[in-house]
C-alpha cells in the first residue's frame, strides 16, 4: 500500500482539486456555472440582497486603518481565532486516540464503544472543519491539509485505500502510517474506518490508533509553527504589504465560503450539473455538522467584536450588519436541513447554495471593499 511520495501528492493533487484556488473552473464547468447563476437569479430575496449589495457598495468608504490597528487586530487572529482552532483539533485527535486504546483493548469493538468512537470523531472532524478557514501557512506550505483531510475524494480513493492498507497491515503503528499516502490518512481515514462496519476488528483498532495518533502528531506540529512563527506567517509586522496581513486573511476566510459552496454543497449535490463526488462525512452521514462548523467559524471570524469595532470606526455599521444577517440567515436554514443534506428537499439545498452566494457577494462588494483591501486570485465564486 506505501506509495512513491512524489506520485502521492501528485494524486492527492489531481483528486483533492487544489488547482480550483489557483484558477478558473474548466470549460466543461462554465456552462453549469451559468445555469447556477440563472437559478439564483430566479429567487426573489436572493436578488434583493444582491440589488443591496450592489447599492451598499457604491457608499462604501474604506475604514482608515493604521499600522497600529492591523498589527492588534492581526495579533488577535494569531492568538485568538488561528492557534486555539489548530489546539482544539490537535487535542480532539488526542482524545479520540485515547478512547480508541481504551476501547480495543479487546477486539471486536462494537456497540456502545463504537459510537462512542464514532461520537468522538465527529466532534474531532468539526474541529477540523473550523481550521480549515486558514488557507495559508503550514498546513497548505506543506500540503499536510491533505493528510489530514483528503477531500474532494472524487474517484472514491479513501474506501478502498483504507481497506486495503488495514488487510495487508493489520498491526499498523502510526510510524508506518506516516509513511503512507495522504488518501489512508486523517480525517477520511477515520470516517471510514468507524463508520463503514458496526464492529472493529483487530486491525480496524490498529488502523484507528494509528492514524488518530498520526494526525496528532501533524495537527500538534503546525499549531507549534504558529505559535513560533505567526508574526511571519500572518505578516502582523509588515501589514502595509497588500498581498499579506488582512488581505491574506480575509480571502482566506472568502476562499473558504467559495470551496464549501462548490466542492462540499453545488457538485456533491449536482445543483447546477452532474453530480460529481460526494457530501462530506458522506459515510458518517454528518455533513449538515461539518458544513455548519465551517459556517459557524466563518461566523464567528466576520462578526468578531475585534473587527467589528474596526469597521465602526467611521460610525458605519451597515457592512457589519448586513454580513451578520446574512450569516445568520444561512445558519437558520441549515439547522432545519437533515443532518444529511442528501436527503433535504432540492428546494432547500439550492436556497443554501444561494444563501452561501449571498455571503460571499457581501464579504467581496461591501466588507473587503470597507477594509480598503482587494479580492485575491483565490477566488473562484464565478460573481
Amino acid at each position: 500500500m506505501k506509495i512513491n511520495h512524489a506520485l502521492a501528492m501528485a494524486l492527492s493533487a489531481l483528486s483533492a482539486g487544489l488547482l480550483i484556488s489557483c484558477v478558473k473552473p474548466a470549460d466543461d464547468n462554465k456552462s453549469a456555472e451559468v445555469d447556477s447563476q440563472e437559478v439564483a437569479k430566479d429567487n426573489t430575496a436572493t436578488d434583493s440582497s444582491v440589488e443591496s449589495s450592489k447599492e451598499s457598495t457604491e457608499q462604501i468608504v474604506a475604514v482608515d486603518i493604521s499600522p497600529e490597528t492591523q498589527k492588534t487586530y492581526l495579533t488577535h487572529v494569531a492568538e485568538d481565532i488561528v492557534i486555539p482552532a489548530y489546539a482544539d483539533a490537535a487535542k480532539q485527535s488526542d482524545l479520540l486516540n485515547e478512547l480508541a486504546q481504551k476501547h480495543c483493548q479487546q477486539a471486536p469493538v462494537s456497540g456502545a464503544e463504537l459510537q462512542a468512537l464514532r461520537a468522538q470523531w465527529l466532534v474531532l472532524a468539526q474541529a477540523w472543519s473550523s481550521a480549515e478557514m486558514i488557507n495559508f501557512g503550514p498546513a497548505t506550505a506543506s500540503m499536510s491539509n491533505l493528510y489530514i483531510n483528503y477531500y474532494p475524494d472524487e474517484r472514491g480513493l479513501v474506501h478502498s485505500g483504507v481497506a486495503d492498507l488495514i488487510a495487508t497491515n493489520p498491526t499498523l503503528t502510526p510510524e508506518q502510517l506516516a509513511g503512507e499516502s495522504a488518501i489512508v490518512q486523517g480525517v477520511p481515514g477515520l470516517e471510514e474506518a468507524l463508520f463503514a462496519n458496526e464492529s472493529l476488528n483487530a486491525g480496524q483498532c490498529a488502523y484507528v490508533i494509528s492514524a488518530s495518533g498520526a494526525l496528532s502528531t501533524r495537527l500538534k506540529d503546525i499549531e507549534k509553527n504558529w505559535q513560533q512563527n505567526a508574526t511571519e506567517l500572518l505578516a502582523i509586522d509588515k501589514s502595509a504589504e497588500s498581498d499579506q496581513g488582512l488581505n491574506q486573511w480575509f480571502n482566506s476566510l472568502l476562499s473558504l465560503v467559495e470551496t464549501m459552496k462548490s466542492n462540499a454543497i453545488d457538485q456533491p449535490l449536482g445543483l447546477s450539473g452532474k453530480a460529481k463526488g460526494h457530501l462530506p462525512a458522506a459515510t458518517a452521514g454528518q455533513s449538515r455538522a461539518i458544513i455548519n462548523a465551517k459556517l459557524d467559524a466563518i461566523n464567528k471570524a466576520m462578526t468578531d467584536p475585534v473587527l467589528t469595532a474596526m469597521l465602526n470606526s467611521n460610525d458605519e455599521s451597515t457592512v457589519a450588519n448586513n454580513l451578520s444577517t446574512a450569516l445568520a440567515d444561512t445558519t437558520t436554514l441549515l439547522a432545519q436541513m437533515p443532518e444529511d443534506l442528501s436527503a433535504a428537499d432540492k428546494d432547500d439545498q439550492q436556497a443554501l447554495y444561494d444563501h452561501l452566494t449571498t455571503v460571499t457577494r457581501l464579504i467581496k462588494r461591501e466588507l473587503i471593499p470597507a477594509l480598503g483591501i482587494r479580492v485575491g486570485f483565490n477566488s473562484t465564486d464565478g460573481d
